[in-house]
């Protein structure tokens, strides 16, 4: 069986209508993390994936230098290609969690990069200021 456990901390960003300059911030913060997370658990699952296969390989000569059934080569020889295949599925996977992540990172400095000043004056005034989108109507 696996070593990996699902986690419990892992769900990304809840999406709410808050869009508030720290808000945004927290949410891709969140994501980013949530997508290195991913990146590590699917590292693990694919050194397990890889490492079951190349097992299965070798049972599978085991399995003919015994002798056995036919069949049993063939199923067990059908695994190993199986598992492959699905760790090369995981690879993909990883890749995108990888380009997800700084992406993510990319935008949350980008947004800070354009926002923050504007935010840092918002919050230092004591008057309410317009929402976002007042003055466009």
């Amino acid at each position: 069986m696996s070593d990996l456990a699902p986690t419990t901390g892992g769900a990304a960003v809840h999406t709410d209508g808050d869009n508030r300059y720290k808000a945004v911030q927290n949410k891709l913060k969140t994501l980013g993390k949530a997508m290195d997370m991913a990146h590590n658990e699917l590292e693990a699952l694919l050194r397990g994936m890889r490492m079951n296969a190349q097992r299965a390989e070798g049972l599978a000569v085991e399995i003919a230098n015994a002798e056995l059934d036919r069949k049993f080569i063939e199923m067990t020889n059908q695994v190993a290609v199986a598992l492959g295949g699905a760790a090369v599925e995981v690879q993909k996977l990883n890749e995108t969690a990888q380009e997800v992540s700084g992406l993510a990172h990319d935008a949350r400095r980008t947004h800070a990069r354009l926002y923050e000043g504007l935010d840092t004056v918002r919050s230092g005034r004591k008057e309410r200021t317009p929402k976002p989108g007042f003055f466009a109507h």
